[in-house]
């Protein structure tokens, strides 16, 4: 599987808590790149405090194995990958999306673009089967041309996105 990394489009934001993000499928033209992990020191630093009451959480309430749900990501990346390789002759995800995963606290975020007739439901429900993972979020669109995409873009980082308004 050919897994490539961001196009860094723009120097003052940076991936600061280095969650998983990487591209996994190119077949729908002109998707636009997720913003995904990416964020300026300003968003970091006022995201701070929420993101740590998150990942310790599901320590707290004895759901996790780890002291820290960020801590399952790394191992959550490999076993993601392995996982689409293994439900790429059930869905052809391959074939029918332009896709970017983003990791966080056991969640899966699924950005891109999907052919309109493309199973998404059945692709969603079979990553949600991968080990430790707690949630599939589907920021997925069918109109990479829409003005509403479901997700913030590395092209327009500051337009707010539009949950599930993409298609």
């Amino acid at each position: 599987m050919t897994v490539s990394g961001p196009a860094w489009a723009d120097a003052s934001r940076a991936n600061h808590g280095n969650d998983p993000f990487f591209q996994v499928s190119q077949a729908v033209p002109a998707c636009p790149a997720p913003l995904g992990p990416l964020e300026t020191e300003q968003e970091w630093l006022g995201e701070s405090h929420y993101r740590i009451e998150r990942g310790n959480s599901c320590w707290w309430e004895g759901r996790c194995r780890l002291p820290n749900g960020y801590l399952y990501d790394k191992e959550i990346e490999e076993a993601a990958k392995r996982r689409l390789s293994f439900i790429e002759a059930a869905t052809h995800w391959r074939e029918r999306t332009t896709l970017w995963l983003t990791l966080q606290r056991r969640f899966i975020y699924v950005q891109g673009c999907v052919a309109r007739d493309f199973d998404k439901q059945a692709f969603l429900s079979e990553m949600a089967k991968t080990a430790d993972v707690e949630r599939v979020i589907d920021e997925t669109t069918t109109d990479p041309a829409s003005s509403s995409l479901p997700y913030r873009t590395q092209a327009d980082p500051d337009k707010p996105a539009y949950p599930h308004g993409g298609g």
